[in-house]
C-alpha cells in the first residue's frame, strides 16, 4: 500500500460516511462503470459544484476497485452487491488514487505540487514492483509502461478535484499549461490505463483547448442525463433522510417542507429535482436550518461573476430574485473564463458554480439558502447604484408595513419607480412584483418570503411568514390599474388566510397579527396606493 498507489485512504474516507447516520446509499454508480472498464471510451469527467458528493463518489470507486483492504463488509448490504458483476471487481483491481486538492506544506510553486504526486507515484511503484529495474531518469509514464509489459498489470486511476490547481494564486498560465500536458503523458493512449474516472467543478475544455484530455468524456449537471442522480439528493432520498431525522431527533426543530425550501431547486439534466446534499446533512445533523453550503465560500463569490458586467444583469438579478427565470444560451466552456462579460457567459458560470440552476433553457435562484446570499450580494454593493440604494430603503417598507404607514410605504414605491431601470416600467404584475420583493429584500432576514404559493382557494402573490414565533404575519396582493381595496377583498374572498391556521385541533401557527397589505399601481397616472387590514383566521 503506497502514497497513491492502492492507498486504504478512499476505504477509510468512505467508511466514514456509511457509517453516519445520515448516509444515502449511491453505489448504483459503481455498476455503471463497469461497461467503461478496458475499452476506449474509458475517460470519464464528472463536473458538480463544490459540496455536491464528488469527493465521496470518488472514495468510493476506490474503496470498492482497490487492492488495499478488503471492502466486503462495507459494500455487501449496499445496492451494487446485487449486481452480477459484483463479486468480479470488487477489490480486485490496482487503484491509484490523487485526491489533487491535496498540497505540500507551504506550497508556493507548481514545481512542488506536482513534484509531489510524481515523486509519490515513483516512489509507490517502486516499491510495489521492487523486483522490476525501472532505470535511471525514467518518466513516470515510462514507469507505468514498464510494470505493464513486464506483468500485464494495468491500473484504475481514480482522480477527484482534478481542477483544484487552477484556484491557486501562484499557479502561472505555463503552469497550466505544463499540469495538462503531465495529465495527457500520464493518461492519453496508454495501455497500462484500465479506467480513468475524474471529478471536478470545472469542465475541462476551457483549459485543453488543444487535444490534450480529449479523450474525457464529460458529464455535467445541467446538460448530461447519465450520472445525474448520483451527485446531490434526490427529493425521495430527502424523504428517507428525514424519516431517520424524526425517529432519532429528541425535539425536531425542522420541518419537512423547510428542507425543501432552503436546499431543494437544483435539476438534474433529466428534469429529477435534486438538494444540495451538504446543506441537508448539516441541517439534519444539527437540528437546524442554516445557511451550511453558502457559509462554506467566499462572501463576494457572487460579485465576482457579475462585477465586469453590472449594467446589464442587474435588472435581471432582481428579477430572479423575485422568483423569475431569466433565458439564456448555456456556454459550459466558456463558463470556466477567468473574465466573463456576455449575460450568457456570466449565468453559465454561475450553473456550473452552483449559484443558479438551469432547466429548459433558463437559470433562476434555486432556493432560500442561494436567495440569502443574492439578497447579501444587493445590501453590500454600492457598485450596483440604484438597486443597492433601494435595496437599503427596505429595512423601513418592513418598518412601515407593520406599522400601517402607508404613506411611507407609497412614497418608497415612487422612489422605486423614479429609477431609470426598465423593470419599473410597471407594464404588468410581473415587474410590480419584482419592485415589490426588492424593496421588501431585508425582511428575509425576519421572514419565510414565499411568492405566487398557494393559499386558502388561491393563489397570492407574497406570503410573509415570520421565523420568530409571537411576530406579525403578512399577505400581500398586487394590483395594477385597480386599487388596493380590491387587493385586501381579494385576499379576504380567497381566504388565504387560512395558511397561518393550524390543523384542526391544533393552535394556530402565529400568534401574532396577520396583515393584509393591498398594493396598486395605476399606469396613467403613475400613482401609487396601498392599504393594511388585520386579518383573522376565518374573516
Amino acid at each position: 500500500m503506497g502514497m497513491f498507489l492502492n492507498s486504504r485512504i478512499p476505504f477509510e474516507s468512505y467508511r466514514l460516511v456509511k457509517r453516519d447516520a445520515y448516509f444515502v446509499d449511491k453505489s448504483s454508480l459503481i455498476d455503471e462503470l463497469f461497461p467503461f472498464l478496458e475499452v476506449e471510451k474509458r475517460f470519464i469527467c464528472i463536473t458538480r459544484p463544490r459540496r455536491f458528493g464528488k469527493s465521496v463518489m470518488a472514495n468510493m470507486v476506490g474503496a470498492f476497485f482497490g487492492k488495499a483492504v478488503d471492502a466486503g463488509a462495507l459494500f455487501d448490504t449496499l445496492k451494487i452487491a446485487s449486481s452480477e458483476r459484483y463479486r468480479t471487481h470488487l477489490n480486485r483491481h490496482c487503484v491509484v488514487y490523487i485526491d489533487f486538492s491535496r498540497m505540500p506544506q507551504d506550497c508556493g510553486t507548481y514545481a512542488a505540487y506536482i513534484g509531489r504526486i510524481s515523486d509519490g507515484l515513483k516512489r509507490d511503484l517502486e516499491e510495489e514492483y521492487s523486483d522490476i529495474d525501472f532505470g535511471f531518469g525514467r518518466d513516470l509514464w515510462d514507469m507505468f509502461q514498464t510494470v505493464f509489459d513486464k506483468t500485464g498489470q494495468n491500473f484504475i486511476f481514480v482522480m477527484d478535484e482534478w481542477d483544484a490547481i487552477f484556484h491557486k494564486d501562484f499557479i502561472l498560465e505555463k503552469d497550466r499549461r505544463d499540469y495538462l500536458e503531465f495529465l495527457r503523458n500520464l493518461l492519453k493512449g496508454q495501455a497500462y490505463v484500465e479506467l480513468a474516472y475524474m471529478t471536478g467543478i470545472l469542465p475541462i475544455a476551457k483549459y485543453s483547448g488543444g487535444s490534450e484530455l480529449n479523450m474525457f468524456v464529460e458529464y455535467d449537471m445541467a446538460t448530461k442525463v447519465k450520472f445525474g442522480e448520483y451527485f446531490g439528493f434526490l427529493d425521495g432520498e430527502v424523504d428517507q433522510l428525514y424519516e431517520t431525522y424524526i425517529s432519532k431527533t429528541l425535539n425536531p426543530q425542522i420541518t419537512r417542507e423547510e428542507l425543501a425550501f432552503w436546499y431543494d431547486g437544483y435539476h438534474t439534466a433529466a428534469g429529477d429535482r435534486m438538494y444540495n446534499p451538504r446543506s441537508v446533512v448539516c441541517a439534519l445533523a444539527d437540528n437546524q436550518i442554516s445557511n451550511y453550503w453558502t457559509g462554506s465560500g467566499p462572501y463576494d463569490e457572487i460579485f465576482y461573476y457579475i462585477r465586469n458586467n453590472i449594467e446589464e444583469v442587474r435588472d435581471e438579478l432582481v428579477m430572479m430574485i423575485s422568483g423569475e427565470h431569466i433565458d439564456i444560451k448555456l456556454q459550459g466552456y466558456a463558463a470556466t473564463d477567468m473574465e466573463l462579460y456576455t449575460k450568457d457567459q456570466i449565468y453559465s458560470a454561475m450553473v456550473v458554480y452552483g449559484l443558479l440552476t438551469y432547466e429548459n433553457g433558463a437559470v433562476s435562484v434555486p432556493n432560500r439558502e442561494l436567495m440569502d446570499k443574492f439578497d447579501e450580494l444587493l445590501l453590500s454593493n454600492h457598485s450596483l447604484g440604484y438597486i443597492y440604494n433601494l435595496a437599503k430603503e427596505s429595512e423601513k417598507m418592513l418598518k412601515a408595513t407593520l406599522a400601517g404607514d402607508t404613506r411611507t410605504m407609497c412614497r418608497i414605491l415612487k422612489f422605486a419607480h423614479d429609477t431609470e431601470s426598465p423593470i419599473f416600467s410597471y407594464n404588468s404584475e410581473i415587474e410590480l412584483s419584482a419592485v415589490v420583493n426588492l424593496v421588501y429584500l431585508a425582511a428575509r432576514d425576519k421572514y419565510r418570503v414565499e411568492r405566487e404559493d398557494k393559499a386558502g382557494e388561491g393563489f397570492v402573490d407574497f406570503i410573509f411568514s415570520p421565523d420568530r414565533k409571537g411576530a406579525d404575519a403578512f399577505i400581500l396582493e398586487l394590483k395594477v390599474d385597480s386599487t388596493p381595496e380590491e387587493a385586501i377583498q381579494q385576499i379576504k374572498d380567497k381566504k388565504y388566510a387560512l395558511r397561518f391556521a393550524g390543523k384542526i385541533g391544533e393552535a394556530p401557527k402565529y400568534t401574532g397579527r396577520i396583515l393584509a397589505v393591498g398594493i396598486s399601481y395605476k399606469r396613467k397616472t403613475k400613482e401609487h396606493s396601498c392599504k393594511i387590514e388585520e386579518l383573522h383566521i376565518n374573516g
